[in-house]
Formats: C-alpha cells, structure tokens, sequence
C-alpha cells in the first residue's frame, strides 16, 4: 500500500502517519519526491489499516502497490532513482561508465587500467578480488591484496571502485576497501548475500542471473531494498538461450523494459553479455541509445594474457574509440 501525502503535508504529519503504518505491524518507508511524498506501507495489512490511515491530516490518498515488487516498483517511486557514489553518477540523466580488468593480477596491471579508464572519461573503475570461476582450479583472485590495490587505484585516479562480493562473511571487508558492492549473476538469487549487502548501506550492483525472468531478478533487488539500503543498480550481463555465436544473450529490450517497471538505474554488462571483444563496442554504443544508465566493460593492459576473460576485455585503445562514441551518443540524445 502507498500513502499519498497532500503537497502541503508537515513533516509531523508524516512521521504521524509513518508510525501509525508501523502500530499495524508494516514497515514504513519515506520517499520524498518532488512534488510531494509517498509512504510506503509494506507488509501484511491488518484490521482497520485503510479507514484509520486516510482520515489522517496531511493525507491525500491510498494506493494499492500491484507489482509483487514493491520497494522497486515506479508505483511507490514515479521519479528515476539517481545513484551517486564518488566520481561516478547513474540514473536521472546521468550514465556512469565503468572499466578495468576481470580480475585484479598486479599493481602494475591495476593501476594502468584505472589510468586508461580516467583519461578515456570514465568515472567508476571494476576489478575482481574475488573471483567465483566455474572451474575451481582456475585464478580464484588475489582476495584482500586486490582490494587494497582497488583502493590504491582509487587514491590515485578518483575513479569509485566496483568489486564482487562473494559471501556473507566477505561482506564487511569489502566495505572497508570498495565504493560499490557488486552481486555477480551466480548470486542473484542468494538471499543471506543479498540482505547483508543490503544491510551495509553501500550501493550494490545487482547482476541478472543467467536464467532469471525479469520478475525474479526484482525481486532479488527487493531483499537488497527490504533492508532499508536504496542505492541499487540493476546491471543486465546477458541470460543463456540457446545461441551459441555469443556467450550469452544480450537483451537490450531490457532497458525499456526495467525503465517502465522500476525507478532504479540500469547497467549494461555488454562483455558478458557478447563474449567476444569485436563485439563489445557495438553493443555498448547501442546500449546508451537504448536509454542505459550506465555501462560497465571489461579491458585489459594485455588482453591475450590476462588470467580470467581475456577473450572479452578490450585494449585501452578500443576502450578509448568506444567511450567516445557512447559519450557522442549521450550528448546527442540530449540535445
């Protein structure tokens, strides 16, 4: 249920109606628009809810919320939510590009990618400390060492630092070194790692996993939001279908789609999403057209070699070519 304030409503009038949601036994949260403010009433309503709530002062109308996600929903939050975490901004106008390596494998390696990030324009730089590979002897990540190199990175070229978290216990040093919680599609749908990155109050980008329908993957993004943390990304990397020239299926309608039925921001993975670097710049030009909030791509100093993903990181040559074009796009868009 969502509460619809009057424009004139007093912040007393809606903390009043705030703690009365809660006396039902709901969880109340308070989302300020710009125009006027919502009261989302979450849980299962009991006795008189309606008839007590609306003859509120300040009260202007209560609505059901349909979608069986409700913090995510555009019904509780008409406007684009907006993400802001350091140097880098998605969401409301806003397209945040992301880049750096599949993993974290030296400092040398690290600190040349962020470099090549910042001077191409953009704003969040990637990198895996922690490395979930389908294989358990592949390179599983340089762990606590690769985030203190994320952070040095980030000392040096300002650029906010994504990384993967794993686990639960992983969850509070992750905080420590990173700027953005990453949820990686194996773990989409892992709800003890979703409610404790939720519970840190860190942004999080949520991954679409590998077979999720568009409704799972929201209500994935619920648990982060049920626990009260609203800075969530909702990152599209490509399901499986039953093509086999790419990695994955890129569904671009995605963006449309997740723009009408929710008011998070939207990444595109088009690296994962391809598999194959010829591919990645193309897809990415497309995704910004389509109406992307941001992107986040895979490079590499020497992509040949790299330990994990080299067959889908560009060169910081073709990351450069590819952030020019997007940025092109964007400005044209905006015109």
């Amino acid at each position: 249920m969502i509460v619809v304030m009057e424009q004139n409503a007093t912040e007393d009038q809606i903390q009043a109606v705030a703690a009365k949601v809660e006396s039902f036994g709901l969880k109340s949260t308070i989302i300020n628009g710009t125009e006027r403010t919502v009261i989302a009433a979450i849980g299962e309503k009991r006795g008189s809810f309606k008839e007590s709530i609306e003859s509120f002062p300040g009260v202007s109308a209560l609505t059901p919320i349909s979608a069986p996600y409700k913090m995510a929903s555009r019904e509780v939050r008409t406007e684009p939510s907006t993400i802001q975490v350091g140097s880098f901004t998605a969401g409301g106008g806003h397209v945040g590009y992301v880049g750096g390596p599949c993993s974290v494998e030296s400092e040398e390696q690290l600190i040349s990618s962020a470099r090549a990030v910042k001077a191409a324009g953009g704003t969040g730089l990637r990198g895996g400390a922690f490395k979930p590979r389908t294989s358990p002897y592949s390179f599983q990540g340089m762990k606590e060492e690769g985030l203190k190199l994320l952070a040095q990175a980030r000392e040096e070229t300002g650029l906010a630092v994504f990384t993967e978290v794993m686990a639960t216990e992983d969850v509070d040093l992750v905080c420590r070194y990173a700027d953005v919680l990453q949820v990686g599609a194996r773990n989409m749908q892992n709800y003890r790692l979703l409610e404790a990155v939720g519970k840190s109050g860190k942004p999080v980008l949520l991954k679409r996993g590998a077979s999720a329908t568009m409704d799972e993957f929201l209500l994935a993004a619920e648990y982060i939001l049920n626990e009260g943390n609203d800075q969530v990304m909702l990152c599209e990397r490509g399901i499986r279908t039953f093509e086999s020239h790419t990695r994955f299926t890129l569904p671009l309608a995605s963006i449309p789609y997740l723009h009408r039925r929710t008011h998070l921001p939207v990444i595109i993975d088009p690296s994962h999403g391809t598999g194959h670097t010829y591919m990645v710049h193309d897809l990415a030009v497309a995704a910004v057209a389509a109406g992307a909030d941001g992107l986040i791509i895979e490079m590499h100093p020497d992509p040949p070699n790299a330990q994990s993903d080299g067959y889908q990181s560009q060169t910081f040559e073709q990351f450069a070519e590819t952030m020019t074009r997007c940025q092109k796009v964007q400005r044209a868009l905006a015109e």
